[in-house]
């Protein structure tokens, strides 16, 4: 059985980071670490909850020359946010 895509991107989240209970700054250190950790190309799902990492995660991922490919808000308040990790080898 394979896994279905994402409903926007048509892509399937390589790996999913929950930084949900976190605050900032340590919600890009995470992100910014899983994001080493991948392959480019690789998309990284992350959920969040709080509005400064809303805001900042999304920023510093671009800044840092990844691309948002999706950022959903989700009916309990939570945000799902997708990158697609542009990281040079």
């Amino acid at each position: 059985m394979t896994a279905k895509g994402d409903a926007i991107t048509g892509r399937v989240p390589d790996a999913t980071l929950d930084l949900r209970r976190d605050v900032c700054p340590i919600t890009y250190v995470r992100t910014k670490l899983k994001l080493e950790s991948m392959a480019p190309g690789a998309v990284l799902e992350i959920w969040l909850s709080r509005d400064e990492a809303v805001r900042g995660v999304p920023r510093s991922a671009q800044e840092d020359g990844h691309q948002v490919l999706a950022l959903e808000p989700q009916i309990d308040g939570s945000w799902r946010l997708l990158l697609l990790n542009n990281r040079r080898t």
